[in-house]
């Protein structure tokens, strides 16, 4: 067979058939084009020879047809005719379609130009054939030479009298088919293909794609709303129907059955034509007759939306009455405000007509107007009231500008500048508006608040008088001053604000001390622009020393020993040149926070002088700091002063800031920190830095916090404020910075102990040091507290029996008072405590060295030491002693009201002691009892006391002591669940009902969270959490829900990863994603957790662990809007996106936070 069949005649006619195989496709005269003026000239002779029924020569180029005899002609002419009928009927309805739809449709010229002279041209051909037919044995080779010199493609079998050859050959070329992509439609015969597969392939291995839209059609599927659509949404805000029943009164017998009501009880219906046989109800008949319900029943599916309607509307009028006839009632006021929600999601109540629900969009700002109007209705009524103009200021904050909110804030200080609440909002305000804050703006607001308020405290201010709690409000702005400035970066100003403060409340002269505070301070400019060392420095004496010099005739220079020069630093600042820029940046940046905290100041010893300094952001001049010194009278503020000092020297005072600046103080992550509680659930060593960090700490989120101390010349600096402040204070107070003292050199033994074990010998030698000149001073020998200490930092360092003699020493030194001593009783704790974590897995010696040491606490005799096993007679009584003590104390503490200090001191450590001594032997179920009993008796008149727990040596309240002994009795659940089976239930059960009342408890959330991730199922945790956050007003409950979340997607992630492959999901994620997303959106919408830094940071560092960078930046960039002060948000950005370094330090330059490396420098420094 040729490669091209229709043209298999023209090879016969040349050559014969043995030519036929030889025929070259190149030589396919269809591929030649000729020229259109002989083509023309062609189809002109051969229509005028066709309508003159000459017989046509056969062309050169066409093969002889072979003549057939009659038979087979005869059958021919059959054939054609009853084929040209057919054809006829064909083109009758075609031409009728035709005809239809140039009716329809205007245009029908649609189509080309060529396709139409192909049609014409088609059509003319028909014609001609159809007048040309003949019955002669010529009239076929007409047809056939008509139709290839028309053009036209096609021929049919009937004008072919030999159907022994129906290829034929077409000599004209299309020059269509070079100029448009495909075929002509009309030359493409028309099928419908049935179904997608084609014959003769392997379904299993091959398969065939169709172009073109599939035959067939598109199932056109309703898409399914989510719950989460606003349709959705509308249908889930709406209110139910209510079901409800026609209860029989219950009767005086009781009924151990359901009744069923007899026939005779039921009404008969009436036989009509209608219902001849009664068996339809009333209902059914009506439906018959074409009638519908009575009118009272066609209401009744709205009875109870009219129900609700008319009681919020009873509301309504009821508050209208209450305030007009008590316009001066605040509380009314703002109840009324707060009743605006409950009308809103009332329906009906607002509807558009009578009985139409309201179908306008019940939008944000309708309800804001709502609230705005009745809170100018009732500022009219109260000019002078704070807390409604308060309310007014947060509601116009939704859509006001911010400056325009300024104003309104300015305005209303200017009114009322007396009232401390009022600037601590303001300054909030101001410190989160990102688009007009600045460091200096901001600190310079902080200094006029605290100069006005210490203007109004002095009297200088007549038009307003000072209001309770003024004092303490003042602190709390200076630590939240102080807090903000270590957050920007200005680590030297706070140190110096410290200074300054400690300086003129602890060694303020004489000669000032009845003057006001503008005076006072600038009497000690001078002061503080001389060159007298300051505290902290070595040499510090005070302002009142210096006073007296000057008086005298001026200060004596003592020169200090040339053998003291301090080593010069290494200026090898980049380690590795070969990092990228932003990485090195970030390392020199930390570098430089850690090492210059301190403010710099010239050395006159070596002639140094204020252009000397290299950075002259490290000076801090008097005008820095003179605004936002203040007095403080009280003691206790005195010493929280000293503490919070020390807790930014990273010194674990125990001291936590105001809860109206904690929040805004969070920004590292040591809150999740539970690794030394996990080791040792009853002896571990709590620093309680809250989450706070101290000066020249800007670590990644997620590094380990250790106390891992300063530099040499920052112990220097600590040590010195040390010795500086402790002859200050006596008594407790003294032996409370003692111990602080001591608590930070045992931690950074803890951190050598954990990280760098080289450095251990040499710092437990200084601590042992420390710890013993404490001890030596006459005041301290008794300090029960201090031995206690010592002897833990002995057992830290391994040393087990020097710190049993220091134990037995310190109980030896006791008289006979010991069940009424707490920190007696706090020594006897840890020794038992130590002793039963030595070896838990043997219950021999160390147990009966603990039962030892709580029985002998009970004894009048002196202390012991340890012989042998306890004698159960000595157990026996123990126990008495210890049931007849706790009785007495909760006795006297229920008596008394408010309880005694004393009281509350014996029973906190009493109750512990107590628990423990059950647990060593009677068994764990006895100090359950024992906790079971104290809750009972002391849960009733104990209230949530602040953020976190108070420090164990300071005055104890009720609240206090009984969350010391939740902490005892969970630290024991733990410990007893570590050396045998336990059940989870009882500490599970225990941590729930001691969260409900201290949510702001850090231990006990990182306890509950620790065993609840132990759980498969979440819902109980996810129930607890939502009840928690719903009803306090603590951020820790927020924080706990989002780590517990985050620990369970950590799990599912290490199960579902083996070997950093991934795997197939054998625990399904279940939208943990999507579930730690909202709880950081429902978190930040808080107004505690929109301010808090450490919250942002969690939620950019979740985003980026995704790998979604874009939405990651947007939360970037969100934070910012609320925390716009925080440097650590800056850093983490710059470690996520380092391609953004340059913006990021320009967006830190314009909003003036602390930059100690500027890429100028970081050039020079690449460049050398």
């Amino acid at each position: 067979m040729a490669l091209f069949p229709a043209f298999a005649d023209i090879s016969e006619a040349s050559g014969g058939g043995t030519s036929r195989k030889e025929l070259d496709w190149l030589s396919n005269p269809s591929f030649c084009v000729g020229n259109l003026t002989s083509l023309s000239q062609q189809t002109e002779e051969v229509t005028a020879l066709a309508s003159e029924g000459s017989p046509l020569t056969r062309s050169p180029l066409k093969s002889e047809l072979s003549d057939e005899s009659d038979p087979s002609k005869t059958l021919t002419q059959i054939s054609r005719k009853k084929k040209k009928e057919k054809k006829k009927k064909r083109k009758h309805q075609h031409r009728k379609k035709a005809k239809r739809r140039h009716e329809q449709s205007s245009s029908g010229g649609s189509e080309s130009d060529t396709d139409s002279g192909k049609d014409r041209s088609s059509r003319s051909l028909k014609d001609t054939q159809k007048e040309s037919e003949k019955p002669s044995q010529g009239s076929n080779a007409v047809a056939v030479a008509a139709a290839a010199a028309s053009g036209h493609h096609s021929i049919w079998l009937e004008d072919i009298q030999t159907l022994t050859e129906v290829f034929r050959t077409d000599k004209k070329p299309d020059p269509a088919n070079w100029e448009y992509k495909s075929l002509y439609r009309g030359d493409i015969a028309r099928y419908k293909r049935k179904g997608d597969s084609c014959l003769g392939i392997n379904p299993k291995k091959q398969c065939i794609s169709w172009e073109g839209a599939s035959a067939a059609k598109k199932q056109s599927h309703k898409h399914l709303e989510r719950y989460f659509t606003k349709k959705s949404v509308g249908l889930m805000r709406t209110e139910g129907i209510a079901v409800c029943s026609n209860p029989e009164p219950p009767s005086s017998e009781t009924v151990t059955f359901i009744p069923v009501k007899d026939s005779a009880d039921v009404a008969t219906p009436v036989a009509t034509w209608l219902n001849p046989l009664g068996i339809y109800d009333q209902s059914t008949t009506q439906w018959l007759q074409g009638q519908g319900p009575p009118e009272q029943e066609s209401k009744q599916p709205d009875s109870q939306q009219d129900r609700e309607s008319a009681v919020l509307k009873a509301k309504v009028e009821e508050f209208n009455r209450k305030v007009r006839e008590n316009p001066r009632d605040t509380q009314l006021w703002m109840a009324f405000v707060a009743f605006q929600d409950e009308v809103m999601r009332g329906p009906g109540l607002y509807a558009l007509e009578e009985g139409e629900q309201e179908k306008h969009r019940k939008s944000l700002k309708l309800l804001l107007e709502k609230k705005l109007a009745v809170l100018e209705r009732a500022i009219e009524s109260n000019p002078s009231s704070v807390d409604l103009k308060l309310a007014k200021l947060q509601l116009c904050a939704e859509f006001w500008e911010p400056s325009a909110l300024a104003k309104e804030w300015q305005k209303l200080l200017f009114l009322h500048p007396n009232n401390t609440g009022l600037w601590q909002r303001y300054l909030s305000f101001c410190q989160s508006q990102f688009g007009t804050f600045s460091v200096s703006k901001l600190h310079g607001l902080y200094g006029k608040c605290l100069s006005t308020l210490s203007a109004v405290k002095d009297g200088s201010i007549l038009s307003h008088p000072v209001l309770p709690g003024t004092e303490e409000a003042m602190f709390a702005l200076l630590l939240q001053q102080c807090h903000f400035l270590r957050q920007a970066g200005h680590a030297e100003k706070v140190i110096s604000l410290f200074q300054a403060m400690v300086d003129f409340t602890f060694f303020k002269p004489d000669s000032v001390k009845e003057l006001p505070t503008k005076v006072q301070v600038e009497f000690f400019e001078p002061f503080w622009d001389s060159s007298e060392p300051r505290v902290g420095e070595k040499g510090a004496r005070g302002w009142r020393a210096w006073m007296h010099q000057q008086e005298r005739g001026g200060w004596v220079l003592v020169n200090p020993d040339e053998d003291e020069e301090e080593p010069e630093e290494d200026d090898q600042e980049i380690k590795d040149k070969t990092l990228p820029k932003w990485q090195i940046w970030l390392a020199v940046e930390r570098s430089r926070d850690q090492r210059h905290w301190r403010p710099w100041r010239p050395d006159k010893t070596k002639k140094q002088t204020e252009e000397d300094c290299e950075d002259p952001e490290r000076q801090v001049l008097f005008d820095d700091i003179g605004q936002s010194l203040i007095r403080l009278s009280s003691p206790a503020l005195q010493f929280q002063l000293i503490e919070a000092f020390l807790q930014f020297l990273g010194v674990p005072s125990g001291f936590l800031p105001p809860a109206s600046c904690l929040y805004l103080a969070m920004d590292e992550s040591s809150v999740f920190d539970s690794e030394l509680y996990d080791e040792k659930p009853l002896t571990y060593f709590n620093p309680s830095f809250s989450g706070i960090s101290c000066v020249g700490y800007m670590e990644q989120l997620g590094c380990p916090r250790w106390t891992k101390g300063h530099s040499r010349e920052g112990e220097e600096f600590v040590h010195n404020v040390f010795h500086l402040v402790l002859p200050l204070f006596s008594g407790k107070h003294k032996s409370q910075l003692c111990l602080s003292w001591l608590r930070y050199e045992v931690a950074k033994v803890i951190w050598c102990l954990h990280t760098k074990k080289k450095r251990l010998k040499s710092q437990g030698k200084n601590c042992k040091k420390l710890a013993k000149n404490l001890l030596k001073e006459p005041e301290n020998r008794n300090n029960f507290c201090l031995w206690k200490q010592y002897a833990h930092l002995e057992w830290l360092l391994g040393n087990i029996e020097d710190a049993r003699k220091v134990f037995d020493t310190a109980l030896s030194m006791a008289g006979s008072s010991e069940r009424k001593d707490r920190e007696l009783c706090e020594l006897s704790l840890l020794y038992a405590e130590l002793e039963m974590e030595l070896s838990p897995d043997s219950r021999g010696a160390t147990t009966g060295r603990a039962v030892h040491v709580l029985t002998r606490l009970t004894e009048s005799s002196p202390y012991g030491p340890y012989t042998g096993q306890v004698v159960a007679t000595q157990v026996l009584k123990a126990r008495k002693a210890y049931e007849h003590a706790l009785q007495d104390c909760l006795g006297q503490t229920c008596a008394s009201d408010p309880a005694s200090t004393e009281s509350l001191d014996c029973l906190g450590s009493l109750v512990r002691c107590f628990m423990l001594f059950q647990y060593l032997t009677v068994g764990i179920d006895a100090a359950v009892q024992i906790y079971g009993q104290v809750f009972a008796k002391l849960k009733g008149s104990v209230l949530p006391e602040g953020p976190g727990p108070e420090d164990s040596t300071s005055p104890q309240s009720l609240s206090s002591v009984l969350e010391a002994i939740t902490l005892m009795h969970t630290s024991l659940l733990r410990f007893h669940m570590n050396i045998s089976v336990y059940p989870l239930a009882p500490l599970r059960e225990t941590l729930s009902e001691a969260l409900k009342l201290y949510p702001g408890n850090q231990v006990l959330w990182r306890a509950y969270v620790q065993i609840q991730n132990k759980s498969h199922s979440a819902n109980k945790t996810r129930r607890f959490f939502n009840i928690v956050t719903r009803s306090a007003k603590h951020l820790e409950p927020w924080l706990f829900a989002i780590e517990a979340e985050k620990m369970r997607k950590r799990l599912v992630d290490s199960v579902q990863r083996v070997g950093g492959r991934e795997v197939h999901a054998t625990i399904p994620e279940t939208g943990l994603t999507h579930r730690i997303r909202a709880l950081f959106e429902n978190a930040i919408r808080s107004d505690k957790g929109s301010q808090c830094p450490l919250l942002w940071r969690m939620y950019l560092n979740f985003l980026v662990s995704l790998g979604n960078k874009e939405r990651s930046k947007g939360v970037f960039y969100k934070a910012l809007q609320s925390c716009p002060w925080a440097k650590v948000l800056y850093m983490d950005a710059m470690e996520y996106f380092p391609d953004e370094l340059q913006e990021i330090l320009d967006l830190m330059t314009e909003k003036e936070l602390r930059v100690r490396l500027p890429l100028e420098e970081l050039d020079l420094l690449l460049e050398d």
